[in-house]
């Protein structure tokens, strides 16, 4: 037997994405890149620990608006918006499987440049292409205004300015751009969401996705 994919090496470890055996090699330069693989294939969770260990942090002029500051401690302030726009993409992920970072850092690219342009007085919208990046655009533009909304009743008003949003979404964009791999299929700056921003349990219990159709 010769591995599926390159037809030539003999086939020695099993893979979920596929439901049978390929070589080590080809899960290495595939892996992320023409397998979409599910997050709890061991092969996958080592290769993400051994890119997160030998990781070296992006130089600033690589960040999303790299003249932009943003403080600790706004990050703080603002930590229970901030905990809102990740709530919106981890429910989002419940129904939306084919949802990978390039998608996600799409999404948040758009719609802080709508927020940008929001705080010069000027309203500019232009939500990604994609289809998936498209529908999760709305769903965090709805969670924030739901946000706001709900300040508001409680408080009389909203704290929150256009400029808020857009520093926090530039600040997960910066995340998202630090924790991602850079291949096609990668899914660990969803995963990097998922460890820091638990959903309830009746939402993150979900069946877990073993093969990928």
């Amino acid at each position: 037997m010769s591995c599926p994919i390159c037809g030539k090496r003999p086939p020695k470890r099993f893979c979920p994405a596929k439901g049978e055996k390929i070589c080590p090699v080809c899960c290495g330069q595939e892996r992320e890149v023409t397998i979409d693989c599910p997050v709890d294939c061991p092969h996958l969770i080592a290769g993400h620990r051994y890119e997160a260990e030998h990781r070296k942090p992006a130089p600033p002029q690589d960040f999303p608006h790299p003249d932009l500051q943003i403080s600790p401690d706004f990050v703080y302030e603002r930590w229970p918006l901030l905990t809102a726009i990740a709530t919106a993409i981890l429910r989002f992920t419940v129904e939306a499987k084919e949802l990978h970072d390039a998608e996600i850092l799409s999404a948040l690219e758009a719609l802080a440049e709508t927020y940008r342009t929001l705080g010069t007085g000027i309203y500019y919208e232009r939500p990604p292409d994609s289809t998936v990046a498209r529908a999760l655009y709305g769903q965090i533009s709805q969670f924030v205004q739901d946000f706001r909304k709900n300040e508001a009743e409680r408080a009389g008003f909203s704290s929150v300015k256009d400029g808020d949003v857009f520093r926090l979404l530039v600040f997960l964009l910066r995340v998202g751009k630090q924790e991602t791999n850079g291949r096609p299929l990668s899914r660990a700056f969803l995963e990097f969401l998922r460890a820091r921003f638990p959903l309830p349990s009746e939402v993150a219990h979900e069946p877990p996705r073993i093969i990928v159709p």
